[in-house]
C-alpha cells in the first residue's frame, strides 16, 4: 500500500512538473511581445483612440464640447464612423457623385450646406426604403411627399427622384427652422418631427438640442451628422486613403419629355439606344415597366448621353 501511495505521489509530481514546463514555454516573453507588436506595425493595421477636435459645428451652430456628456457622445460617433471603414469609403465615393446634385438645391432654398450630411445618415446616399415606409435619399414618408406635391403611387414615386425629393426636404427643413428657432433643432426634427421636438423642449424646460434627454435614435442623430461632416471633410485625418479615380461620378444625361402612356419601357429604352436596366437606374421613380399616364401629365425621363455604357456604343 505504501509503495502504491509513493508511486501515485511520484506520478502526481511528474505531471505537475510537465504542466509547469509547458506553461513556462507558452508564456510570452517581453521580447516575444515586442516582436508581435512590431509585426502588427509592419502589417499596417493599428486601432487608435481619436482626438475629438476642439471645435465642431452644425450649420454654424457650435457643438458644446466642454460638456463632458456631449464630448463622450461626439467621441462615440467619430469612433463608430471612422472604424466602419467599408461604409466610410462608400460614403466618400457616393458623395462625389451626388453632392453636386444636392448642394445647389440646398443653396437655392437658403438651407445650410451641412444638411447634405443629413441625407448621408438617412440613407447612405441610396434609394433606401425603411420598415416604416420612408423612401429615397431623404427618407420621405408617403403622406409628407404627397402633402408637398410629390406623386406617390405604385406606378410613379417621386420620392425616388433625387432633385424633387431634395426640394421637398428643403421645404420641410425651412419650416422646422422657423418653428423651432435653430438649424440644429430643425435637423433633430427631421427625425422626430416638429411636434415631437417642441413637446420635449417644453416638458424638459430647455431650449436646445444638446440639453434634451431623447431616445437613442434622435439622441444620436445630430452627433452622427456632425461626425460624418467631420470625417468626409478631412479624410486623411481619419485614415481614409483614395485617389480621384476611386470615386464615383455622375453620368451626364439629357431629358426626354413624355406626356403619353408608355406601355413598354423595355422597348422605350431600346428605341433610345439603352436597355431597360439603364433606364431604371437613371429613373428610379418609375416603379413599374409601364407608365399609366391617363392624365397626360408631362414627365421628364433622364437618358444617359451616348458613350457612357457599352450598350450605347
Amino acid at each position: 500500500m505504501k509503495i502504491l501511495k509513493k508511486g501515485l505521489m511520484f506520478i502526481g509530481l511528474l505531471c505537475l512538473a510537465v504542466l509547469f514546463i509547458n506553461a513556462f514555454q507558452q508564456t510570452p516573453t517581453k521580447n516575444k511581445i515586442n516582436e508581435n507588436s512590431e509585426k502588427t506595425k509592419e502589417n499596417g493595421y493599428n486601432v487608435y483612440a481619436l482626438e475629438v477636435p476642439d471645435y465642431l459645428n452644425f450649420a454654424g451652430e457650435p457643438v458644446p464640447l466642454k460638456n463632458p456628456d456631449i464630448l463622450e457622445r461626439m467621441d462615440k460617433e467619430l469612433l463608430v464612423n471612422t472604424y466602419w471603414q467599408s461604409n466610410g469609403l462608400l460614403m466618400f465615393k457616393r458623395a462625389q457623385k451626388y453632392f453636386p446634385i444636392i448642394e445647389p438645391i440646398l443653396a437655392k432654398h437658403g438651407i445650410p450646406d451641412d444638411f447634405k450630411y443629413l441625407a448621408v445618415i438617412e440613407s447612405g446616399l441610396t434609394n433606401a426604403k425603411s420598415p416604416a415606409g420612408a423612401s429615397g435619399f431623404w427618407q420621405i414618408m408617403k403622406a409628407t411627399g404627397q402633402e408637398n406635391g410629390l406623386e406617390v403611387n405604385d406606378n410613379v414615386d417621386e420620392r425616388y427622384h433625387l432633385e424633387m425629393a431634395t426640394e421637398v426636404a428643403c421645404k420641410y427643413l425651412k419650416k422646422s427652422k422657423e418653428e423651432l428657432g435653430s438649424w440644429t433643432l430643425a435637423a433633430a426634427a427631421y427625425n422626430a418631427g416638429n411636434y415631437g421636438i417642441s413637446r420635449r423642449l417644453e416638458a424638459q424646460k430647455v431650449t436646445g438640442y444638446y440639453d434634451l434627454l431623447l431616445g437613442e435614435e434622435t439622441g444620436r442623430y445630430v452627433f452622427r451628422i456632425v461626425a460624418l461632416k467631420e470625417i468626409l471633410t478631412h479624410p486623411s485625418k481619419y485614415g481614409f486613403n483614395y485617389s480621384e479615380k476611386d470615386l464615383y461620378s455622375i453620368i451626364p444625361t439629357y431629358k426626354v419629355p413624355v406626356d403619353t402612356v408608355v406601355s413598354d419601357f423595355a422597348q422605350f429604352a431600346k428605341d433610345l439606344g439603352i436597355n431597360y436596366k439603364i433606364l431604371k437606374i437613371h429613373n428610379p421613380w418609375l416603379r413599374e415597366n409601364a407608365l399609366n399616364n391617363q392624365s397626360r401629365k408631362k414627365y421628364y425621363i433622364d437618358i444617359p448621353i451616348k458613350g457612357h455604357y457599352p450598350s450605347q456604343d
